[in-house]
């Protein structure tokens, strides 16, 4: 069994604001660092920080070199990463003094794959893989339907939601990992409850985990519903909490845990990382997530700040 993202691989540019800039506003910022990331880039660190083995492929631009280094230090296989000519995926990160941020994003090399670079790399993975996607990536409906032909159990995190998901045969999916914003950006429902009604009426064989911020996650599939508190934490940074849960519940799948472990284990990982600065770099390791979980109880559906 192995596991491919085919994901995207940004430079995050993050700047500390004392708020959200407004329209028309000029707001000078606290300070400014440069983290690498990229939804897909972060699932891949939290896998392997979760001790899941990942296969990363993708674009990266001539600045985003500096990916390779990243891959060979945490462990990832950077096989099917290929380095083109032009601008390398960005964003653009407010985090405001309360830790939450908002998010620019330029796909620049992660808008670029090929049907033929596509066809290459998942010709190396079949039945019994996992396949991890996100919505940063090109041609994300070829690949659900070339994952899907080789019998590839696909996991998608529908984020950004734009009109090209809409392009998407979402009945492939085996797990949706989504937030409440997603979540009623796919059904039209506002209510947690309500969406996973409504995503199981749409997707009836899939599976379905509903992240919702500071009233913690759901898990909903055709026969069971699970529901998981968070662990208070002081949220210093919000960026790759999403990507660490996503990372960290594959991770546990895989492993063979229940789906309340699953959940148990990724909140804890989701409370690390909001509580460090950065994208990738804030993701904790499996050794971290097993010690707070020995010596913290599950916390009432609060963050502290």
């Amino acid at each position: 069994m192995k596991v491919l993202n085919f994901g995207s691989l940004n430079i995050d540019y993050v700047y500390k604001v004392d708020h959200m800039i407004r329209e028309g506003e000029t707001l000078s910022s606290s300070g400014m660092e440069v983290f690498l990331g990229g939804k897909g880039f972060n699932q891949s660190v939290a896998l392997v920080k979760a001790g899941v083995p990942v296969y990363h492929a993708g674009m990266i631009g001539e600045e985003g070199k500096i990916f390779l280094d990243a891959c060979e230090e945490y462990g990832i296989s950077s096989k099917f990463i290929k380095t083109i000519e032009g601008k390398n995926g960005h964003t653009i990160i407010q985090v405001d003094k309360n830790g939450q941020n908002c998010i620019m994003l330029y796909g620049g090399s992660n808008r670029s794959l090929t049907k033929d670079f596509i066809d290459e790399v998942l010709s190396y993975f079949g039945e019994e893989d996992y396949i991890l996607l996100q919505n940063e990536v090109n041609h994300l409906d070829y690949i659900i339907e070339k994952a899907y032909e080789r019998g590839i159990k696909i996991v998608l995190n529908p984020s950004p939601l734009d009109s090209y998901l809409e392009t998407c045969d979402l009945n492939k999916i085996t797990y949706f990992m989504m937030n409440e914003i997603e979540g009623e950006q796919i059904t039209g429902e506002k209510e947690a409850n309500k969406i996973l009604d409504k995503m199981m009426q749409m997707y009836p064989e899939s599976k379905v985990i509903l992240t919702l911020g500071s009233a913690g996650s759901l898990y909903q599939d055709k026969e069971n519903f699970f529901e998981q508190g968070i662990f208070k934490t002081k949220v210093v940074d919000t960026t790759a909490a999403g990507d660490t849960f996503t990372g960290y519940f594959v991770s546990a799948i895989i492993s063979g845990k229940s789906i309340p472990d699953a959940l148990k284990m990724s909140a804890m990982a989701a409370s690390i990382t909001v509580s460090r600065e950065g994208a990738s770099p804030s993701i904790p390791t499996l050794d971290e997530v097993k010690e707070k979980l020995n010596t913290h109880e599950l916390g009432k559906l609060e963050i502290l700040r």
